[in-house]
């Protein structure tokens, strides 16, 4: 293998039965897999296995409130594909997921799709809108068969005004949001394609993954290409050309309209996202 210049070599995190090393040039990245045995391969990098390790992400709503949304709304099924609500629509209710997950989405004057979330069992949908009584600001879509609760805007606001910890709930479920948006803004401007996508990667497989069996480090994303290049803030050909890369290193498998993330632990070890 050769280089036209000056290389950064890097060891990375163990992939399966092999080390990766991380050879970065200005514009990217490629992997050298190497063979090695276990002990000898934790004494170089440093890294044990540390699979089923993480913790589940998100921002549900505690359990009481969740029970109290539930008792005066109306349940609702969505098939997949189905809209919950719509950008730009007058808020005219709130949605508490029950089971399955939800993609929020924004598109752009210029046609550009953002992928801003997934949402899953008692994350609130809406609420937002139904505090502040502008218009939806996002799309959310139901990515398979999801049932939930949903309570007229109306009912909504008076339980919180019934409720003061509630209103806590919301507000801090709220704030919670801002707080990812604000650090996944910060990433888009200093880490590079890669090390966003593998980010973006580990962050929604710990979150929202469906186990794959007989493997337990492995998470199952549905999520099609295009849809993560709205999450990572880059073009579907950008993204493309990475998981290739990640592919290659044996810490993605991709198929049509799901990801299969090898073991988030490992992504969250690329170079420039260890840090985050």
């Amino acid at each position: 293998m050769r280089f036209s210049r000056s290389v950064d070599f890097r060891a990375g995190p163990r992939c399966g039965d092999r080390l990766i090393i991380f050879v970065r040039e200005a514009e990217g990245a490629v992997c050298v897999k190497l063979r090695r045995g276990k002990k000898q391969r934790e004494r170089e990098t440093g890294y044990a296995d540390v699979r089923g390790e993480w913790e589940m992400a998100g921002s549900p709503l505690p359990e009481e409130w969740g029970r109290l949304i539930r008792s005066v709304g109306q349940e609702v099924r969505w098939r997949p594909g189905e809209l919950l609500m719509r950008e730009g629509d007058t808020a005219d209710r709130v949605v508490l997921p029950q089971s399955g997950l939800a993609k929020v989405t924004s598109v752009s004057t210029t046609g550009f799709t953002s992928l801003f979330a997934l949402r899953g069992p008692d994350e609130l949908l809406g609420e937002l809108s139904c505090v502040d009584g502008g218009p939806r600001s996002a799309t959310a879509t139901a990515m398979g068969e999801v049932k939930g609760t949903a309570v007229p805007a109306p009912r909504f606001t008076a339980l919180m005004e019934e409720h003061g910890g509630l209103a806590l709930a919301v507000l801090r479920c709220v704030a919670e949001r801002l707080r990812e948006s604000d650090v996944g803004r910060a990433d888009l401007g200093a880490l590079p394609t890669v090390a966003r996508t593998a980010l973006v990667l580990a962050r929604l497989s710990q979150s929202y993954g469906a186990p794959v069996a007989g493997d337990l480090a492995a998470r199952r994303l549905v999520i099609n290409q295009q849809e993560l290049a709205g999450a990572v803030g880059a073009s579907r050909e950008s993204v493309v050309r990475v998981l290739r890369v990640l592919t290659d290193c044996r810490l993605v498998t991709v198929s049509r309209g799901q990801i299969v993330v090898r073991d988030p632990a490992v992504l969250l070890r690329w170079p420039g996202v260890e840090s985050r």
